[in-house]
C-alpha cells in the first residue's frame, strides 16, 4: 500500500500555507501601493486603478477590502502598527524625553501626510485611536505614558495635560500649509516642543 504524503511545494511548504502566504503578500501589495496613491493623487483614485497598480485583481482587492473605507482604514491601521513598534523601540534605547518629542514629530508629520484619509474616516464617524487600541496599536496610549515618564523626571513641564498635547498637536496640523512643506511643519514642532520643556529654575 502506497504511503499518502502531504502536497508540498519547492520550498517545502504545503498549499493551503503557501496560498495564505500569497493572500498576504497582495494584502500588503495593495495597502502599499493604495497608500502611495492616496497621498500623491488623492482618494478619488478608483479601485480598479490600485488593483492593476498592484498587479493584482480587483477581485483580489475587494476580497480584502470590501469598501474603500475599509481600504483607507486599513491603511492607517497599518500605519498605525509600524508606529506602535518604532514608539516601542525608541522607549528601549531612550529617555522619556526624546521618546516623547520624536513620538510627536512622528504623529504630527504622519497626520499631515494621512490628513485625506483620516478626514474621510473620522467624518463617517470612525474613530480611529479606538480602533488602534482594540488591535494593539495603541501609539496614543504610548504618547500618553511617555508624557507622564517625562514629567516625572522632571524634563517637561508637570503642568501640561495630554488633552493639551492633542490641541497641540491638531495646532500643528491645523495650519494652512502644504502637506509636503517639511521645514515648516519642522518649525511649528520645534516651537511646541521647545514650550513643553522645563525650565531651569
Amino acid at each position: 500500500m502506497a504511503h499518502r504524503s502531504t502536497a508540498a511545494d519547492a520550498n517545502g511548504q504545503s498549499p493551503d500555507r503557501a496560498l495564505r502566504a500569497d493572500a498576504q503578500r497582495n494584502r500588503a501589495r495593495v495597502l502599499e501601493v493604495a497608500a502611495e496613491i492616496f497621498a500623491t493623487e488623492g482618494l478619488s483614485v478608483p479601485v480598479h486603478e490600485i488593483a492593476r497598480r498592484a498587479g493584482v485583481g480587483t477581485g483580489t482587492v475587494s476580497r480584502h477590502f470590501p469598501t474603500k473605507e475599509a481600504l483607507f482604514a486599513a491603511i492607517l491601521l497599518d500605519r498605525m502598527k509600524q508606529l506602535t513598534g518604532q514608539a516601542d523601540a525608541l522607549a528601549e534605547t531612550h529617555d522619556a524625553a526624546t521618546t516623547f518629542f520624536t513620538l510627536f514629530a512622528t504623529l504630527v508629520h504622519e497626520g499631515a501626510a494621512h490628513r485625506g484619509l483620516a478626514e474621510a474616516l473620522c467624518g463617517g464617524g470612525y474613530d480611529l485611536d479606538a480602533a488602534a487600541a482594540r488591535a494593539g496599536y495603541d501609539v496614543s496610549g504610548r504618547l500618553r505614558t511617555m508624557l507622564a515618564a517625562a514629567q516625572e523626571a522632571g524634563t517637561i513641564r508637570a503642568d501640561i495635560t495630554y488633552a493639551d498635547v492633542k490641541a497641540l498637536m491638531a495646532g500643528c496640523l491645523s495650519r494652512d500649509v502644504d502637506d509636503t512643506d517639511d521645514i515648516a511643519l519642522n518649525r511649528l514642532i520645534a516651537v511646541v516642543c521647545d514650550g513643553l520643556r522645563t525650565r531651569p529654575s
